[in-house]
């Protein structure tokens, strides 16, 4: 049996929200029905507010009426400008200016997650709406790819963040907090590893207040660190950052003690390293051998000779007094083990 139709996508050439004319209604009239889908943004929204102290509101707010019909006193639902409503009200303003758009609920919030008007969305406040179009207003995700303008692998993708995030997670999130890259580049993947520990760092980030590049950092040396470690890092996570940035102070200090010439017998050393390293792993290896291996010695032996005359030019081109030190100490070598200096010279 075929299932209830639904309405079509807003036509392309319309504008992406509403044809409507801007007009000025009261703040108590918006129901901000999907507040919680959205990002907090203090930073945002203290500049909105700058913007429309110093020049009025310049861009409108989008809403769709609440129900069917015509009446002009029904409840506008607020689709996009909820940084917008926030700024004015803590501005003390009565009205914002608003742009009705045509169509229905579940139009708007398609065309919302297609266009994206005054900013792009998080991708969790993309998986919030479409969690709102497929259970709130009861749509397939295949529908609700269609009336996004996206295929159902984009749905089915931004669901699954939904579900590898944890409530709370999300609520920090929604609170501003935890930003939308920490929530997805590192409470996700380690809430699907350790749900304890992911608890346990999203309390230390509320009362801490750790930014999202404190998130990045801790959990680069997080996911290297052995198990008794993590334990420690999900409970003190300041106290390995602050360890970590204090190595790294102290590195800069040698770096510039040291100067240029430090650096450049430091990255000699990694590099040798790393050459000697290469060697045994291509010595391990007989011919014929993969085309990604073969393009790769042919990078290196272009890289290498590049080296080489940089090399050249610091060894052929060294202080004569100090290659003839090094030649005799070569020399010197070169005595039998039973023959004493002094007969060798004569």
């Amino acid at each position: 049996m075929a299932g209830p139709a639904l309405p079509s996508p807003l036509p392309e050439k319309e504008a992406c929200m509403a044809d409507r004319p801007d007009s000025d209604v009261e703040l108590q009239r918006l129901q901000l029905r999907f507040a919680a889908a959205r990002v907090s943004d203090e930073r945002a929204v203290q500049r909105l507010m700058h913007s429309i102290d110093a020049c009025g509101q310049l861009v409108a707010c989008t809403v769709v009426r609440d129900g069917d019909g015509g009446d002009d006193a029904a409840p506008l639902v607020l689709i996009d400008g909820y940084r917008r409503v926030a700024a004015l009200r803590r501005l003390g303003r009565d009205t914002a200016r608003v742009q009705c758009a045509s169509g229905t609920l579940v139009q708007a919030l398609a065309q919302l997650l297609a266009c994206a008007q005054s900013r792009s969305l998080a991708a969790i406040e993309q998986a919030l709406l479409l969690r709102e179009l497929i259970d709130g207003q009861q749509l397939s995700q295949r529908d609700a790819a269609r009336q996004c303008g996206r295929d159902a692998s984009w749905v089915q993708r931004r669901l699954l963040l939904l579900h590898a995030l944890p409530e709370r997670v999300l609520e920090a999130v929604r609170g501003g907090s935890v930003s939308s890259w920490a929530a997805v580049r590192v409470f996700a993947p380690l809430a699907r590893a350790n749900a304890d520990h992911a608890q346990r760092l999203l309390a230390s980030v509320r009362h801490e207040a750790l930014s999202t590049r404190d998130l990045h950092l801790w959990f680069a040396h997080y996911q290297r660190a052995q198990r008794r470690e993590r334990e420690h890092m999900a409970d003190h996570p300041r106290l390995l950052l602050d360890s970590v940035r204090e190595r790294e102070h102290d590195r800069a200090a040698a770096r510039l003690k040291d100067g240029p010439e430090g650096q450049a017998v430091a990255e000699l050393g990694h590099a040798q390293a790393l050459l000697e390293r290469a060697r045994k792993s291509l010595g391990a290896l007989q011919r014929p051998v993969s085309v990604p291996l073969t393009c790769a010695c042919r990078r290196v032996r272009a890289r290498l000779s590049e080296l080489d005359a940089e090399l050249r030019r610091f060894t052929d081109d060294a202080d004569p007094t100090a290659r003839q030190r090094a030649g005799l100490a070569g020399a010197g070598s070169l005595v039998a083990p039973d023959q004493s200096p002094a007969a060798h010279l004569a």
